[in-house]
């Protein structure tokens, strides 16, 4: 079996990564390989095709490829809140918290994460176009094998975007080569009220492949939720799948990164998370409508959370 994500070298999809690599799935009598496939839409797509059977990705993303989420289903969780973050150069010594700072300011962000910033901007009173606020994809950060935190990392220290809209691992390294400031951090309370819940990492899959192996979408939960708990219990497991996934400098940083986001390790999904991704979807025009719960999410594995 095959579990795609579209970010690697990133605490975003971590927890089904490491679930591959520290061998939760095996434990599970479930033989996965991961793969990369980039943009997320992207991803969701092959999950339709048939060509991979699980997603690890953001959540409102399946809707790329599954109108009104008909033929998906989210399993699970790989953490709760919107995970991604604002980060401006150095230079510009914006504030934690100011949102102001991307006026006139082009922003890197990857195709369906820009859609979290855009939304949250609109939210926090930032006129997109009077406010002069380009945001496009980071130049360099499509191809097979790109990781996008890192490449937004990079283009910022080359002066190539103003800021970037990304995951931990690029925001980390941005960071401590002195070129990034973190100016919104949504997971710990920065943004508007509400921005939290726009969406989440996920797992999910095809309801043909739920209804013909529901062992497997069963097994893959319990490796979720193993992995998790496996790394609340000892982070540095982190640094050990991470030496397996990632170059030597990003494996030596991603079990302090894992450390901050382990509050946030629980793959319940509820119905108030749901229906806040929907509204998010309904807002970016994606969903006509409310979706119920139970066409959204595999119900029936929620005893596995």
């Amino acid at each position: 079996m095959k579990l795609a994500v579209p970010d690697l070298i990133s605490n975003s999809y971590f927890p089904a990564a490491a679930a591959v690599e520290l061998g939760f799935f095996k434990q599970e009598g479930l033989d996965v390989d991961l793969e990369l496939i980039f943009p997320v839409d992207k991803c969701y797509e092959a999950l339709r095709e048939g060509t991979i059977d699980f997603v690890g990705g953001s959540a409102h993303s399946a809707l790329a490829a599954f109108p009104g989420w008909r033929g998906v289903k989210l399993l699970c969780a790989q953490a709760q809140g919107m995970y991604w973050f604002l980060v401006m150069h150095a230079d510009f010594k914006a504030a934690r918290g100011d949102v102001n700072a991307v006026k006139g300011r082009s922003i890197g962000a990857a195709p369906w994460v820009d859609m979290g910033l855009r939304r949250l901007l609109i939210d926090a009173g930032i006129d997109l176009k009077a406010d002069d606020v380009r945001i496009a994809p980071v130049p360099g950060a499509v191809g097979a094998g790109v990781n996008f935190g890192l490449t937004a990392a990079r283009a910022l220290e080359e002066r190539k975007i103003d800021g970037f809209w990304a995951n931990g691992m690029g925001t980390e390294v941005a960071v401590r080569r002195g070129v990034g400031t973190v100016v919104l951090d949504v997971r710990r309370g920065d943004g508007p009220k509400g921005a939290f819940d726009y969406t989440f990492s996920s797992i999910a899959a095809t309801d043909a492949l739920i209804a013909r192996n529901p062992d497997a979408a069963a097994g893959a939960v319990r490796a979720l939720v193993k992995t998790q708990q496996a790394l609340k219990n000892d982070v540095s497991l982190a640094t050990q799948a991470g030496e397996r996934l990632f170059p030597a400098d990003q494996a030596g940083l991603i079990a302090h990164i894992i450390r901050r986001d382990l509050p946030y390790y629980d793959a319940a999904i509820s119905p108030r998370t749901v229906t806040a991704v929907n509204r998010f979807a309904q807002d970016l025009g994606l969903l006509a409508g409310p979706v119920p719960y139970e066409s959204v999410v595999a119900a029936d594995l929620a005893a596995l959370w």
